[in-house]
């Protein structure tokens, strides 16, 4: 297999692309193992093991699973090949990041997305792995799963998401347990594709050809350890380049650890933030979700339609992610 390192993708322009759907997963199926981000240890590697077993899922690793460049799991070729080999050895049903960190964007000019479109299959992950879940739905139309990696906590809430996303095709409806209060930023319902991830990623994919059309879709965001102002920052630079002013709902799932910073510096509140650059939009918008660097958190379909409703925080899909 080739890495194309000179074929610039053509920018995401549909407003209603034609999806494609991976075969959903089962028990006694070949989960394959890559870090195209930062690296794991062996420890690590064990841990996601017994969780997949705990699943009945069998495990194949990537060649470069456990190889280290700095903070990368290996070169960046390297680590694309790892992509490929998994999208096209046909012993493997589903490809499960191992760990976010950074790293994902490094690779997105050296897939080959027809590879990819010609094999599709269950990709998921989340934080970093954002970038690689947004550049093949761009480039291939190719739903993708913002949900747990492999070191994240396999917890009976996240694993049930996981599994009836994945395993039964349910149309699910997402919604918080009570004991997590979602907080309304502009009432009301929309319906469009639902994309997103990790915000400080999508803010980066911003002008490249790996961040898809938000035209009429709903956009879900979530952070981690990033100043106040640093939100504002990324979500300005979203308003700025007139993404914000596409959609045609909002959500922002939970900033993990995300503060003023230090000193005594004045601050706005993250929630001032979002009353600043979300409610004149006057879409349906919320903050709360169980989306993010938190241990029960959702999976979620990247390119599925669903409407939403921001005054109960919940999402509803409106047609199966796989097939």
């Amino acid at each position: 297999m080739t890495v194309l390192g000179t074929q610039i993708p053509a920018f995401a322009t549909s407003d209603s692309p034609s999806i494609l759907k991976p075969p959903r997963l089962k028990s006694g199926d070949t989960i394959g193992l890559v870090s195209p981000a930062s690296s794991i240890n062996k420890s690590d590697l064990k841990y996601i093991k017994f969780q997949l077993a705990q699943l009945g899922l069998k495990v194949k690793n990537s060649a470069v699973v456990l190889n280290e460049y700095g903070y990368l799991a290996g070169s960046d070729f390297d680590r694309a090949n790892d992509i490929h080999r998994m999208f096209a050895d046909p012993s493997v049903q589903g490809i499960l990041a191992t760990n976010g960190g950074w790293g994902s964007g490094r690779i997105l000019s050296l897939l080959d997305y027809n590879l990819i479109q010609n094999h599709p299959k269950v990709i998921l992950g989340y934080s970093d792995i954002t970038a690689l879940l947004l550049g093949i739905y761009s480039q291939t139309q190719l739903v993708t799963f913002h949900g747990l990696v492999g070191i994240s906590f396999w917890n009976p809430f996240s694993v049930e998401y996981w599994q009836r996303l994945l395993y039964q095709g349910e149309q699910i409806f997402f919604q918080n347990p009570t004991r997590v209060q979602v907080e309304t930023i502009h009432p009301g319902t929309a319906r469009g594709r639902l994309i997103g991830g990790n915000l400080s990623i999508i803010s980066a994919l911003v002008g490249t050809p790996y961040l898809p059309n938000m035209n009429n879709n709903i956009l879900f965001v979530e952070d981690i350890g990033e100043d106040i102002y640093r939100i504002d920052r990324m979500l300005n630079h979203l308003k700025l380049s007139g993404i914000l002013n596409q959609l045609s709902g909002f959500i922002f799932g939970q900033c993990t650890r995300c503060t003023k910073g230090e000193g005594n510096e004045p601050s706005l509140t993250l929630w001032q933030v979002l009353l600043d650059q979300i409610k004149p939009l006057g879409i349906p918008a919320w903050y709360g979700s169980m989306i993010g660097h938190i241990q029960d958190q959702f999976t979620l379909p990247i390119g599925i339609e669903v409407e939403i409703n921001a005054e109960t925080g919940t999402i509803q899909m409106l047609e199966s992610a796989v097939q």
